[in-house]
């Protein structure tokens, strides 16, 4: 059995799903069960397995859809500079040095050639690199990308001030040319020695051909593109026989205010799924009340019974607890930068509850669009002294510093920075909302849960949330609550996760 799991990109700040992903891996390696996670999109900014050895991933677990059709394997960057230096004979072409970008970054140049190479290090210490551009006469001409040889080559056409890509090689690990890959507006088309294919989709449908799946096989649908250049969910729906698909959702499912008692309107991104359920061996949710109401759903508007289950989409390899005493009267809260997460209501909610508590402090977690807006907000309150913008950091040890945890987003799927707080014991105050904060506050007992309806006033909501603030500072049995939540943590423990993944599998492999 192999169980991929299918993506479509990843970056420094990645998104939930791949967090989500990143914590099945360790609950796949715990059962020895053997996961492939697939990612389709162009990934050339940095080696792609810098971003996946970020979120904990094993390079052989890595399907990168660029490299699939090479035999370079996902590697770290480490191809040394002096190798390339003696490569293109450097030296005896008497190219002139300077480190620029800090350090970061070895130009090169010579006037005689008029040819400019840019070195990007990957290890400034190690001396090695994982990207060289060159540059003729003022304009950049090609790129090279390395890891622990040249992987690919893009090649521009055009000015210093309208430059483009013509087109892309990829190489075997001997240097020859794999495939050329040619972009064309949205559309790409696939030069083989042997073969063209004149899409991704294409290209796409060639992948999973040579995965060469077999009955138990799983293929885990996290995320799919519906747009002109990749079909892949569509595709994977078509081609995944003979093995078994299953089909993630990672966030609600439908629209409130477009559904009644005979129409439900689904979220987009799961329409297509959720109306062919005769190809989904299962359906996976995060929360029991998300599954007990799609099951519902279901039933009441396509009259079918699809599997639904619930495996949550983190886990906690421990529940972590404070070596000093927690910081009075201190909040965190972490998620992306973005308006659908309502920081700025939590920083109003705190200057006012400053009032009522001088020492109360916020410390915001992420990076996203919001981080501008958030400061300006942060400055007109006068609260810089006490709320603060901490950007992007691993906040495995940092939870149990704090003495409380507060969240302003109204639409959690499920909330991996939830799970982590209630890990580190922290009691939580946020809105009773779908569905992760009904499922880690639990009301007077770790937090508070507070009532929300959608078109009262950001006064009223930040009200509410200020004056929770306060009477958990105050009023509030702070031992009890942080029990609590480290109880309510307990089921979510790595070994707790695996075992649910594994009676999935055992049920879909003898199904």
């Amino acid at each position: 059995m192999t169980v991929y799991n299918v993506n479509l990109g990843i970056g420094w700040a990645s998104s939930g799903v791949e967090y989500a992903q990143a914590y099945r891996a360790q609950s796949l390696r715990k059962l020895k069960v053997p996961a492939k996670f697939i990612f389709s999109d162009l990934i050339l900014a940095n080696n792609i397995e810098d971003l996946t050895k970020n979120l904990g991933y094993a390079d052989d677990e890595i399907i990168w859809f660029y490299n699939f059709f090479t035999d370079v394997k996902i590697a770290p960057s480490d191809y040394p500079l002096s190798k390339f230096e003696k490569d293109i004979n450097l030296k005896e072409r008497h190219f002139d040095k300077e480190e620029i970008n800090g350090g970061k970054n070895l130009f090169y140049t010579a006037d005689d050639e008029g040819l400019a190479i840019n070195v990007r290090l990957h290890d400034k210490e190690k001396k090695t690199i994982d990207q060289v551009s060159y540059v003729a006469n003022g304009v950049m001409v090609k790129r090279d990308f390395y890891s622990y040889t040249k992987y690919a080559t893009e090649y521009y056409s055009g000015t210093s001030n309208n430059n483009h890509v013509t087109h892309r090689d990829f190489y075997n690990e001997d240097g020859r040319i794999a495939y050329t890959q040619h972009p064309r507006g949205k559309n790409e088309i696939f030069e083989f020695p042997d073969q063209i294919y004149y899409s991704k989709n294409e290209l796409y449908r060639e992948m999973l051909k040579r995965l060469k799946l077999t009955k138990d096989d799983v293929i885990i649908l996290d995320r799919e593109d519906d747009g002109n250049v990749l079909i892949n969910g569509q595709l994977i729906f078509e081609y995944h026989n003979p093995a078994k698909l299953v089909f993630v959702v990672h966030a609600d499912h439908y629209d409130d205010h477009y559904t009644n008692k005979k129409t439900v309107l689904w979220n987009n991104f799961y329409e297509y799924q959720f109306t062919h359920t005769r190809e989904v061996a299962s359906f996976i949710v995060a929360t029991d009340k998300q599954r007990d109401l799609l099951k519902k759903q279901f039933k009441q508007y396509q009259n079918v019974k699809p599997d639904v289950t619930t495996i949550p989409v983190g886990n906690l390899q421990k529940l972590t607890k404070p070596t000093k005493p927690r910081k009075p009267h201190s909040l965190i809260t972490a998620s992306r930068l973005a308006t659908e997460k309502h920081i700025d209501w939590l920083v109003k909610a705190v200057a006012k509850a400053h009032q009522s508590v001088p020492d109360v402090t916020l410390n915001i977690y992420g990076q996203g669009g919001e981080m501008g807006r958030l400061r300006n907000l942060i400055d007109q309150n006068h609260a810089s002294s006490y709320i603060r913008l901490m950007g992007q950091h691993d906040l495995t040890e940092v939870y149990k510093n704090y003495a409380a945890y507060i969240a302003g987003s109204t639409s959690e799927g499920f909330g991996l920075s939830l799970l982590e707080a209630v890990g580190s014991g922290l009691p939580m105050i946020g809105f009773d909302v779908p569905y992760g904060n009904q499922t880690f506050i639990d009301d007077g007992k770790n937090g508070y849960l507070l009532p929300y309806t959608q078109d009262w006033s950001d006064d009223k909501k930040v009200g509410l949330l200020a004056d929770a603030v306060v009477k958990l500072f105050t009023k509030a049995d702070q031992e009890k609550f942080i029990q609590r939540s480290y109880d309510l943590a307990e089921p979510y423990l790595t070994d707790n996760v695996a075992k649910r993944w594994g009676k999935l599998l055992e049920e879909l492999k003898n199904d």
